[in-house]
């Protein structure tokens, strides 16, 4: 999105003129939700629902691990994440609840 004019934004992949707010939710990326559909967004902290044995790790992330400071990727059903001893580990939502109160 590039040109502007008054309240509207030209999108070049549309082709179509978009009020501010349109154009903040095309870019914004597909909403993600956790299991049970809470909305989930970066650096919110989530929970597993259960045991998942992460590949090329050796070990096992038990029900009820949480994990701190999500990232969105882009896709509506993966999440990026950091857990000890594991590298770019990425979760699908819906095997997370995200964490209520505080993180």
């Amino acid at each position: 999105m590039s040109d502007t004019t008054g309240d509207y934004v030209y999108d070049e992949e549309s082709g179509e003129w978009l009020s501010p707010e349109e154009a903040a939710a095309r870019s914004a990326g597909p909403e993600v939700l956790d299991a049970v559909g809470n909305v989930l967004a970066d650096g919110d902290a989530v929970t597993l629902i259960k045991d998942l044995k992460v590949k090329g790790a050796g070990q096992t992330l038990k029900r009820g691990t949480l994990i701190k400071s999500i990232r969105l990727t882009g896709d509506a059903q993966e999440i990026d994440c950091k857990h000890d001893g594991i590298k770019g580990l990425v979760l699908r939502a819906e095997f997370v609840k995200k964490r209520s109160g505080g993180q």
